[in-house]
């Protein structure tokens, strides 16, 4: 059995700006913190009222809109938000409807008439369509979807009607923490070193090769079987690894931090991106090159 010795090295010392230390505008609590004794404010999530001071019940960021004082976990499940992007697995086919796990408290919905039929067509779901739904999606496939609405115990309804989203082919899934997650505009993003990335809002990201030319027949529903080479299978291992040490780090994942998390850790073998201190020297160079980026 194969044991990984380390002896102990000298860690390189990365200096970090004043600014990134100084979380001036974080307000970060713990459950039984006071966050206020004034009776101005309106109670919102996460806080509860103990002697007329409102006071904090999860772990979490202070976040003030308005009047209204509400505390954001920073663990916990995925609460979907209409026009959210996620990527889910079947976990069941039902009547003219699948269910989805994407992380979230309840299992979501992708409604047969919620999805583009293949070729495009345009027409009402026949009892047809009903019977050919194991042909579409099946239990154990992956997807990426959009949020459509949200239903009133809190269970989410998805679509994927557009040709961006669907069934996903070859690559490697990621679960993280939502809380990871930046929105943005988009959270589909082609990086410059040759993988594709989809950041999930409810923290599961996918990674997967840069794709070629996209058959619309299909509908979302085509995915390639072709063999991937080593190098796009190497760029996907490292990203994967890449993403594992930011969230350790909680650092805030988008398209740049993980890019810049991908430069920072070229000169280190795949295999050691996980060790602690490899892990701790490369997230460190990243929090470096975002403030510079801001700065």
């Amino acid at each position: 059995m194969a044991a990984d010795m380390r002896l102990p090295t000298f860690r390189k010392q990365v200096s970090l700006s004043p600014s990134l230390s100084a979380l001036d505008g974080k307000d970060l609590v713990v459950p039984g913190d006071v966050i206020t004794s004034d009776t101005g404010f309106m109670r919102g999530h996460g806080t509860y009222m103990d002697e007329e001071k409102l006071t904090a019940s999860v772990a979490g960021e202070v976040e003030r809109v308005n009047k209204l004082i509400c505390v954001r976990p920073l663990r916990t499940r995925f609460n979907g938000e209409v026009g959210d992007v996620v990527v889910g697995r079947i976990t069941e086919v039902q009547q003219k409807r699948w269910k989805v796990e994407t992380n979230s408290r309840l299992d979501s919905v992708l409604l047969l008439s919620s999805v583009n039929l293949p070729g495009g067509e345009l027409r009402r779901r026949s009892a047809e369509d009903e019977l050919t739904m194991r042909d579409y999606l099946q239990e154990g496939d992956l997807i990426s979807a959009e949020v459509q609405s949200v239903f009133s115990d809190g269970a989410l309804s998805l679509h994927t009607r557009s040709l961006k989203y669907g069934k996903l082919g070859q690559g490697v899934l990621v679960q993280l923490s939502p809380s990871l997650i930046k929105r943005q505009k988009t959270h589909f993003h082609n990086l410059p070193c040759g993988a594709s990335i989809i950041l999930g809002n409810n923290g599961f990201v996918w990674l997967y090769p840069a794709p070629g030319q996209q058959d619309e027949e299909a509908g979302g529903y085509y995915t390639s079987l072709e063999p991937v080479s080593l190098s796009d299978r190497e760029v996907i291992s490292r990203l994967r690894n890449c993403l594992l040490a930011l969230g350790a780090h909680k650092v805030l994942l988008y398209d740049t931090s993980v890019l810049y998390c991908y430069e920072s850790s070229l000169p280190h073998q795949i295999k050691d991106i996980l060790k602690p201190e490899v892990m701790e020297e490369i997230v460190m160079v990243t929090r470096q090159k975002l403030v510079e980026q801001e700065g």
